[in-house]
C-alpha cells in the first residue's frame, strides 16, 4: 500500500471534506484533533494516507509540483489557475455560484457600445470576470481587489463587481443586487498527473468510493 497525501483547502471544504473521507471507513481523528500540527496521517487496513491542510490557492501548487498526490479545492480557485492537474471528481461540495452584482439601476449592457468611457468590475476573480465580459464582446477594467469587494460600488471605485455568492445576504446587507448569474462553482477532487501513473491503484481507490459518497 502507497501513501497518499491529500492537500485539504482550511475552512469550510475541510470540514465538509472530512465528512466525506469520514464516510469512506478513513480514520480522520487527527485532523478533527489536529492542535498546531501541519500533517496528520490517517492510516488503516484500507487506507494509507497524509492529510495536510493550506490555503486554496497552495493546494493547487502542492498538487502540480507533487508534493500532495490529491487535492481538495474550489473550482472558483481553478478557474484562475492554468497549472497542470487532473481534475477528476466534483464533490457537491461548497456549491455557490459566481455572479455578476451591482447597486440596483445598472445594467451590464448598458452604454458599452455607445460609450468611451469602460465599466469598472472590482473582482477577487480577474481571470472570471475577463472571461465573462470578452464573451458578451465587451471592453472593461478589471480591477483587481484582495478584500471586500461589495465596497467598491459603494464607494464608486467600480461600477459592478465578480464575486462568489452563497446566500446572497452580504449583498443585500450593503444594499448590492445580483446583475447576472455567471457559473456555479463546487469543491472539485485534483490529482498529480505522475501520481497517476506511480500511485494508480491507491488513487483509484479513493477516487472511486468518494464517488460511492457522494452520488
Amino acid at each position: 500500500m502507497k501513501k497518499i497525501n491529500i492537500a485539504l483547502t482550511k475552512g469550510r471544504l475541510e470540514k465538509e471534506a472530512i465528512k466525506i473521507f469520514e464516510a469512506m471507513n478513513v480514520n480522520v481523528d487527527e485532523l478533527k484533533n489536529k492542535g498546531r500540527r501541519l500533517i496528520f496521517n490517517c492510516k488503516n487496513s484500507f487506507y494509507d494516507i497524509n492529510f495536510f491542510l493550506v490555503k486554496a490557492p497552495d493546494v493547487v501548487t502542492y498538487v502540480e509540483y507533487g508534493a500532495a498526490d490529491i487535492g481538495i479545492v474550489g473550482k472558483d480557485t481553478l478557474f484562475e489557475t492554468n497549472k497542470e492537474f487532473y481534475e477528476v471528481l466534483d464533490l457537491k461540495i461548497g456549491e455557490c455560484k459566481f455572479a455578476v452584482a451591482s447597486l440596483p439601476g445598472f445594467k451590464i449592457d448598458d452604454g458599452y457600445r455607445n460609450e468611451y468611457r469602460k465599466k469598472k468590475i472590482a473582482t477577487k476573480y480577474p481571470g472570471v470576470a475577463r472571461k465573462y465580459f470578452s464573451k458578451r464582446g465587451q471592453d472593461v477594467e478589471i480591477i483587481k481587489i484582495e478584500g471586500s469587494v461589495e465596497l467598491a460600488p459603494i464607494v464608486k471605485l467600480a461600477d459592478a463587481i465578480v464575486d462568489i455568492v452563497e446566500t446572497g445576504e452580504t449583498l443585500r446587507e450593503n444594499g448590492l443586487v445580483i446583475v447576472d448569474d455567471i457559473c456555479n462553482i463546487s469543491a472539485r477532487m485534483i490529482v498529480n498527473k505522475a501520481s497517476m501513473k506511480t500511485k494508480r491503484e491507491e488513487i483509484m481507490k479513493i477516487i472511486e468510493e468518494t464517488s460511492k459518497i457522494i452520488n
